[in-house]
């Protein structure tokens, strides 16, 4: 089977950067432009792309408004977007404006009805982001750390009819530590919905390991980021590690 490689671009005070472990204040600047980025990750080969506004993550509205449509018009790419989106009339904004598909992370893990309204209006266009902390969900650009653990979040809104679940493990994220694998996994055997990985992918090692992990499970694709910029990982050859 195949998997998809969703490339991050991450969005802070306009421009795409990398965080580590999500903090704000161990950003490195990657690209000046955001919207040249992505024509270069569609010229690269990919399929998809995942966009966050991280100011906006910890806003709790839309801050990059302004380079996520940049983006749209650069590239026609699908983009799956992320970061500060906390109602419906927020989803249906981005949905009309070009985003293929909106994600959910904070507003999931404090108005699971919200998911649940935004599948039911918006089929195929829901995802619900998963960023956990040693196991337990964390919202608010990860500022805070609830008493729910990530699995029993999946559980909860797996009827919910999200088009795709994105686990995180914040603890990587951005480190090069290797995705962790184990969890992600065990959570993709758990749930029915389609599981994309995420947070510290280093090199083609971890690519392949996912892909041979995924028979059996909802696995579905995996995000790059830091590897990806810092030229640890070739597009094509991480391409052709998923299958794609």
């Amino acid at each position: 089977m195949s998997l998809t490689l969703f490339p991050a671009i991450d969005l802070k005070d306009g421009k795409c950067v990398r965080l580590r472990r999500g903090a704000m204040a161990d950003a490195t600047v990657y690209a000046d432009d955001p919207a040249a980025q992505a024509r270069a990750w569609q010229n690269a080969g990919f399929a998809w792309l995942h966009v966050v506004d991280l100011n906006g993550a910890f806003a709790g509205r839309p801050v990059n408004a302004e380079a996520v449509r940049a983006i749209l018009a650069a590239t026609s790419l699908p983009v799956q977007l992320g970061g500060g989106i906390r109602d419906l009339a927020g989803i249906e904004a981005w949905l009309a404006a070009g985003v293929r598909r909106v994600i959910l992370g904070s507003a999931a893990a404090k108005n699971p009805d919200l998911v649940r309204q935004a599948c039911a209006a918006f089929p195929g266009r829901i995802a619900v982001g998963i960023d956990a902390r040693d196991g337990f969900v964390a919202t608010e650009g990860w500022a805070e750390t609830t008493t729910l653990a990530a699995t029993d979040l999946a559980l909860r809104l797996q009827d919910a009819g999200a088009a795709a679940l994105i686990y995180t493990d914040i603890a990587r994220d951005g480190m090069l530590s290797g995705l962790n694998l184990e969890q992600t996994v065990a959570l993709a055997r758990l749930v029915a919905t389609p599981v994309i990985a995420s947070g510290g992918v280093a090199g083609l090692d971890d690519l392949i390991g996912l892909r041979a992990a995924a028979p059996g499970t909802s696995l579905t694709g995996v995000i790059v980021g830091r590897a990806l910029y810092d030229g640890r990982l070739d597009p094509a050859a991480a391409l052709a590690a998923l299958g794609q």
